[in-house]
């Protein structure tokens, strides 16, 4: 794919002449294409050293040299070394013909390393008669080839070698940052190996959260029924418990968002200057408030989508119509009582209403308070009232059963 891609971009570059300055590059990767491509198209005579070079001539620009690797250390005042660091004892050959000269280093690590020494430290030792510079190993392949104007960091004990290196970047197109020495290196090399850095600690913690949050409520509203009153509830462990799960870590992300802040005036208050420095704690915790709160943002959303997601279980429509059903009941109710309360004289009592009173029994209204409903003038009671108790008869059920906690 990248031979491809590199053969099927149009080559715009300076003019070359005699003059320029010529570049090698040791190493036949992808990284070296692409680095080939954009070399030339920046107006640098290039030369690729392989040990097969009749075998990679076709994969890199014609306008590049594919020639033998002593030929290119020779020839070239700047060579790049594009070759696995595992494999640097393979250029020992070379060090006579690259002596005297920059070399840069564009390898990474395949693992984050606290300690040293870096590749770039091993390659130097390698050819102590050679200025290495560390550099190019922030830039991707992609980035060499489509151009976006990205930085690119530069180390190096030799300031002149350093200087060269930093003016080739810069006609590259690329904005060359210096670092300083070469005891650097093993910074620039880590850079590559981190993942969303500062996304780390608020990730794993919104899962720590998630996890304690999701293990309480399954072991209140699952387990502990189940296990005291054989009732099984494990069919709302994939949705509800989770949706009760998110907005509770959802508002903990939330309250740790503006914790810090009152943590540090606190402090300031407390130390009585603002200029003193806060402990590292503080510091880290105050720098990652905003991926706490897209990650609060994102429980929240999901609790939006889980909760319009409930009513469309069949559960739930079962649910909602044996309520209907319910409600038809107590209007019945609400009817017949207010027919009494209006004309207490001319309505019959009948013993089947009052059945049908106790079996749709209401929500904190017994028996007693309807018969007292039933025996008191209406002009005492007051419609109000009735209205008040309506309202409650006819809303407390809904909230008995669970359907508004669940989303309803």
């Amino acid at each position: 794919y990248g031979a491809s891609l590199v053969n099927s971009l149009p080559l715009s570059h300076n003019p070359i002449s005699s003059s320029a300055p010529v570049v090698g590059i040791l190493g036949t990767g992808d990284f070296s294409r692409s680095l080939a491509r954009r070399l030339v198209a920046s107006g640098y005579i290039v030369l690729v050293g392989s040990r097969t070079p009749k075998r990679f001539v076709s994969l890199f620009p014609e306008e590049a040299e594919v020639t033998s690797q002593i030929d290119a250390a020779s020839q070239a005042d700047i060579v790049f070394i594009a070759v696995c660091p595992e494999h640097h004892s393979t250029l020992s050959d070379l060090k006579q013909a690259l002596a005297g000269k920059t070399l840069v280093d564009v390898s990474n690590g395949l693992r984050i390393s606290q300690y040293g020494p870096s590749n770039a430290e091993l390659l130097a030792d390698r050819f102590p008669e050679s200025w290495v510079v560390k550099g190019f190993n922030t830039i991707s392949a992609w980035s060499l080839q489509m151009g976006p104007r990205d930085g690119s960091k530069q180390v190096g004990d030799n300031s002149k070698a350093k200087i060269s290196v930093m003016e080739l970047c810069r006609r590259m197109g690329f904005i060359p940052v210096d670092m300083g020495l070469l005891s650097s290196s093993l910074e620039i090399e880590n850079l590559p190996l981190y993942l969303f850095p500062s996304w780390r600690v608020p990730v794993l913690g919104t899962l720590a959260l998630f996890i304690f949050f999701y293990l309480y409520n399954f072991i209140q509203d699952i387990l502990q029924p189940y296990v005291t009153a054989g009732k099984n509830f494990f069919y709302k462990m994939p949705i509800e418990t989770v949706n009760v799960t998110l907005p509770s870590v959802a508002l903990v992300l939330l309250s740790l968002v503006y914790l810090p802040g009152l943590c540090a005036a606190f402090l300031q208050l407390w130390l009585g200057t603002k200029y003193k420095r806060f402990p590292d704690w503080l510091d880290q915790w105050l720098t990652m408030r905003k991926q706490l709160g897209l990650c609060s943002f994102l429980c929240s959303v999901l609790h939006a989508i889980y909760s319009l997601c409930l009513p469309m279980r069949k559960s739930a429509r079962y649910e909602l119509l044996n309520l209907a059903f319910k409600q038809v009941g107590h209007i019945y109710i609400y009817i017949y009582i207010y027919q009494v309360l209006l004309q207490p004289s001319s309505t019959v009592f009948d013993s089947q209403n009052v059945r049908l009173i106790c079996h749709y029994h209401p929500i904190g209204m017994d028996l007693e308070v309807q018969v007292f409903l039933y025996t008191m003038p209406a002009n005492l009671l007051g419609h109000f009232n009735y209205a008040v108790n309506c309202l409650h008869v006819q809303s407390a059920p809904w909230v008995l059963s669970g359907v508004v906690n669940s989303g309803l």
